[in-house]
């Protein structure tokens, strides 16, 4: 075998290893979801059953915390992308022997672990408060002490810098000279940075603005912090995980797996859609005119999302009619079954345990239940030894005095006297 050849078998060995480190939970999540298990298994497998889906839509704590996630992500996105944008335009302006200190102190929250972001946003506002006399009663006081409100502002303070290093790499490629083209042409500059600068940075705006989307919505550290009497949907799992969890997890992370493979891929059609239109009207490439559609001519992402969709709307018109009850009430006489046998078998084993028993004649070693006097027949009891009758006493002698003392008064100095 060549050495081409061992090259290639070792990193397809490793790709198949990683890629089954990196998704094979994900995998197994998405299959409990649809055991009827009541704690998330694969094995051993139970009914193929879509009813978890339907306790995870009657969740009123997974749907609040769901409608509070967005909530806190989308204000989280306008206010992070806002001051990331901001902080990489100055970036790009500032002086340059204070560029690296400023941009160590842009990056410094990331750094800070989320605790400690949490706590200290949370004390941070309430002495703010406190010392612009924002007492109760006041919009102001509701303001710095709503949990939606100091959430954001929690997530936006390292957020904003994620939001940053995206702007920063695009930035990179613009040519400062555009800016001051248009202005020498009269512009003003919020003019030039509506016309040119803000175009440019728009693919670096939405891939920010998704950053920022998903580190709110998965953000639990500075959240369960700042929250206060609010719920988000991973302070509400972090609280199932606790009390005890039910496959209506696993049916919630098979969704969200789904609705990212289907946005991916609905992305990657769209980009390569829009590079074969442009390679036709440059004349590179040819219309097709095939039985498929255009979208789908040399688009393996549009071919993978049409199955992906068909199969979703197959499983959702499914679940209108499928029944599981039968399959249930099988796996349920099957376990009765099956626990009776083992109820029989064990009552067998003790009743030949009894007659083995038998067979061997009375054990001294076994205490018997008659015998109130243990194993021994009491041998060792020590009460045994006040049982027995006292010994009676011998008459003294007529012409002796009866002995005193513990030792018969054979040391009484008057024993040396004759009688």
């Amino acid at each position: 075998m060549s050495t081409a050849s061992i090259i290639r078998i070792a990193l397809f060995a490793y790709l198949a290893i990683f890629f089954s480190y990196l998704l094979g939970p994900l995998v197994v999540m998405s299959l409990t979801a649809f055991n009827s298990a009541a704690f998330p298994s694969v094995s051993p497998w139970a009914c193929y059953t879509y009813e978890w889906f339907d306790v995870l839509f009657n969740d009123k704590h997974i749907k609040e915390g769901i409608y509070y996630s967005v909530i806190i992500g989308l204000g989280t996105v306008a206010l992070s992308v806002s001051m990331g944008l901001a902080a990489s335009i100055v970036l790009t302006q500032v002086w340059a022997k204070f560029r690296s200190t400023y941009y160590t102190l842009i990056i410094a929250p990331i750094l800070v672990p989320g605790v400690v972001l949490g706590i200290s946003t949370l004390v941070f506002w309430d002495r703010f408060g406190d010392f612009i006399r924002a007492g109760d009663g006041s919009m102001l006081d509701g303001l710095f002490h709503n949990g939606i409100f100091l959430t954001i502002l929690g997530q936006s303070s390292f957020i904003a810098s994620y939001c940053m290093l995206v702007f920063v790499a695009r930035l990179q490629r613009f040519d400062p000279g555009l800016t001051e083209a248009a202005l020498d042409l009269g512009a003003t500059h919020t003019q030039a940075f509506r016309k040119i600068l803000l175009p440019f940075m728009r693919p670096a705006i939405a891939s920010a603005s998704v950053l920022a989307f998903l580190a709110s919505f998965e953000n639990y550290n500075t959240t369960t912090f700042t929250i206060v009497k609010y719920k988000t949907l991973t302070t509400v799992l972090a609280q199932k995980v606790r009390l005890g969890i039910n496959p209506s997890i696993s049916a919630l992370a098979f969704i969200i797996i789904m609705m990212t493979i289907i946005l991916a891929l609905g992305f990657e059609t769209y980009r390569r859609n829009n590079a074969r239109k442009e390679a036709v009207r440059l004349g590179k490439a040819k219309e097709s005119k095939g039985f498929l559609p255009g979208f789908l001519t040399g688009n393996p992402a549009a071919i993978v999302l049409v199955l992906v969709s068909f199969v979703v709307i197959s499983m959702i018109g499914t679940a209108q009619s499928y029944s599981p009850q039968q399959c249930k009430a099988e796996v349920l006489a099957a376990k009765k079954a099956e626990v009776a046998k083992a109820i029989k078998a064990l009552k067998l084993k003790r009743t030949i345990k009894q007659q083995s028993d038998s067979l061997k004649g009375p054990d001294i070693f076994t205490p018997d239940p008659a015998n109130k006097k243990g194993s021994f027949g009491g041998v060792f009891d020590p009460n045994n030894l006040t049982n027995e009758e006292p010994a009676k006493p011998e008459a003294p002698a007529a012409n002796k005095k009866p002995a005193s003392g513990a030792f018969g008064g054979v040391f009484d100095p008057n024993n040396l006297q004759k009688d």
